[in-house]
């Protein structure tokens, strides 16, 4: 008897020294490797991601306080997917099953189309594109309104990358100079510059003890336009790039997860927008019908 995967067909590509696995179930990087050294914090093909580990996050990033916000005039209602704060999370696609579109030895495609959900009554095609190559991975994540009506949309990734050892000892590099407080439900209530908070990374130094699951803006990018965030050790590092359109990166050091994958990982996640930018409108992306939009980020070792 054949056993399923709880993530479904297992998609690996390889390049250059570098390895990658794409689930089937979300769209989710599950593994990502640089001469057998591991650039991401995975998860066994038996069990299911841990914390959104690797997955893309559609039509939405990070959460909407009580699955409830207005758009043009409509009042709508998703479905409360994390009872625990009584939020609308991470979107509607990581636990449906994508196709693969395109599949080469170094790259895979895959896609998914949207049928209208509650609170969300809109067709939208998603495709998420791994490639491999030399200088490490390229992620291009990209949105069709393939309804009649405009739909509003934001996008967001979960990597959590890993040194191999506790984030404690890392050693991060962040080019944010704002940052996000949250109510006891993670909600935004406040935004502030990080200038003499321990938020400020933008001279690089150890993590230490910091707990963060924390949103941040005000990115300042390199002269060929991408931000780079950037964890390192004694003999090794790794980066997630960014590029157009990421105006956010949200932090979690995982203080929340259990066993061995707490404070194991760093989630970088890039956004297009802010946690409850359903609700609040801020960087939320108008699409009107047939319009599409395309997101680029990254990961290589340093």
């Amino acid at each position: 008897m054949t056993t399923i995967a709880p993530t479904g067909t297992q998609h690996p590509i390889t390049a250059a020294g570098f390895r990658a696995v794409v689930t089937e179930v979300g769209a989710g990087l599950r593994e990502l490797t640089h001469e057998g050294r591991p650039l991401v914090l995975g998860y066994p093909e038996s069990e299911t991601p841990f914390g959104s580990s690797g997955l893309p996050l559609l039509p939405w990033p990070n959460r909407v306080e009580d699955g409830k916000y207005d758009f043009d005039g409509q009042a709508r209602q998703l479905a409360i997917t994390e009872p625990k704060f009584g939020n609308a999370a991470h979107g509607l696609t990581r636990t449906l099953p994508w196709r693969v579109e395109a599949n080469d030895e170094a790259s895979v495609r895959l896609g998914l189309r949207l049928f209208p959900q509650p609170g969300y009554p809109h067709i939208m095609d998603f495709t998420v594109s791994y490639t491999l190559d030399p200088s490490g991975l390229t992620v291009e994540i990209a949105a069709h309104n393939a309804g009649g009506s405009d739909a509003p949309y934001g996008f967001g990734a979960h990597p959590y990358l890993t040194l191999g050892g506790p984030v404690d000892d890392a050693v991060l590099e962040l080019p944010a100079s704002r940052w996000l407080s949250v109510d006891e439900r993670k909600i935004p209530v406040a935004g502030h510059d990080v200038e003499g908070t321990p938020y400020d990374f933008r001279t690089p130094r150890a993590i230490g003890g910091t707990a963060l699951d924390t949103a941040f803006t005000g990115l300042a990018r390199d002269a060929d336009g991408l931000v780079r965030v950037r964890l390192t050790g004694a003999s090794h590092g790794v980066e997630l790039w960014a590029g157009e359109g990421v105006g956010w990166l949200q932090l979690f050091t995982g203080d929340s997860l259990t066993g061995p994958n707490r404070r194991a990982g760093l989630a970088v996640e890039p956004m297009s927008c802010p946690p409850n930018a359903f609700r609040t409108g801020e960087d939320v992306i108008r699409l009107a019908p047939g319009e599409r939009v395309s997101h680029r980020w990254g990961i290589r070792p340093v």
